[in-house]
């Protein structure tokens, strides 16, 4: 649980709403969360989709496990306490963006159920909508891929609490969209995410 420390604050609405954005932008701000085992191809289906979204006139913008620990979460290492931190940090911002009318397209391992439930319930606090996608991946397939090598650092004790070696993944129970990476190709995987947007309205 994070400390509150902040107090006797108070938000503050404006006269644009975030319908009047959404109206603006002509798409409804949605948050797609990515989860998935590293190298699953969270962040290689999440830049596809963010070109093509973009070649159909939509905004949006893609928060990156690794760009954001350069950054904002720059602080946070890997143990449990700050994986939570680092998801709870990527919740809000993409509820700021998600409020201004952007489709946040956000790939981050997350291995945690509990906490990618906290980021859900923080959307569902003020009715923005959330779309948990789960890039599946037998860990096999992951490791052949390894792009960044960090599977072989962890199993040659390189690196530690590294998911799926030394530390659990815990994959979504009910995501809304389930993309089996093995199987489909890039051009697939773009399509079924641009169709399941079309279908909930928000482009």
């Amino acid at each position: 649980m994070t400390e509150v420390k902040a107090t006797n604050v108070t938000w503050h609405d404006g006269e644009v709403s975030r319908q009047d954005r959404n109206a603006l932008l002509k798409q409804k701000g949605v948050t797609l969360w990515f989860t998935g085992l590293s190298g699953s191809g969270k962040s290689t289906v999440a830049v596809a989709l963010e070109k093509a979204l973009m070649e159909r006139g939509h905004l949006c913008y893609r928060l990156d496990g690794d760009n954001i620990r350069m950054g904002i979460n720059k602080n946070l290492g890997f143990s449990a306490e700050d994986r939570a931190e680092n998801i709870r940090r990527i919740g809000e911002v993409a509820k700021l963006f998600v409020d201004t009318g952007v489709i946040v397209l956000s790939s981050f391992v997350s291995p945690y159920r509990v906490d990618r439930d906290n980021v859900r319930a923080l959307h569902a606090e003020s009715d923005m909508d959330f779309i948990e996608v789960y890039v599946n991946v037998p860990l096999d397939v992951a490791e052949e891929r390894d792009p960044k090598g960090l599977y072989k650092k962890a199993r040659a004790g390189e690196i530690k609490n590294f998911t799926g070696i030394d530390d659990p993944y815990e994959a979504p129970e009910s995501p809304e969209i389930v993309l089996n990476s093995h199987e489909l190709s890039l051009d697939e995987e773009v399509e079924v995410l641009v169709k399941a947007l079309q279908e909930r309205g928000v482009i």
